[in-house]
């Protein structure tokens, strides 16, 4: 059974995914990555460092995120859906945890983000 590692704030930017992306290395990986998490609700592992997302993001270096708005944004987002580092569950209950931020007021958490344009449409 593969686990995949995913950091808390990318359940928030898989749901509002539309094709772009950094590069198109990243947003090829992007889509190929939310297909096998919606096509077969595997399990995840929330993780706060580099995941199956970031491994072609510019800002990964060597694992590591180079921005310092990403640990604020995972760490928002673990608050709120009451997660923890390590934690392994399904990807239908992360997206669910996700979901309810959503409704709930996203710029609380991501709105500095380069990409929220896209998500506050």
């Amino acid at each position: 059974m593969q686990i995949y590692k995913i950091r808390p704030h990318h359940a928030l930017c898989i749901q509002f995914f539309e094709g772009k992306g950094y590069s198109p290395e990243f947003t090829e990986n992007m889509r190929n990555v939310i297909n096998i998490l919606e096509s077969s609700d595997p399990f995840v592992c929330i993780t706060e460092n580099a995941d199956v997302i970031c491994s072609k993001c510019p800002h990964n270096i060597n694992g590591v995120c180079a921005s310092e708005k990403v640990p604020h944004y995972d760490r928002a987002v673990m608050q709120n859906c009451s997660l923890k580092i390590n934690s392994v569950i399904k990807w239908s209950e992360l997206k669910k945890s996700a979901e309810k931020i959503i409704s709930c007021g996203l710029e609380n958490i991501c709105a500095d983000c380069k990409w929220f344009y896209i998500c506050k449409k």
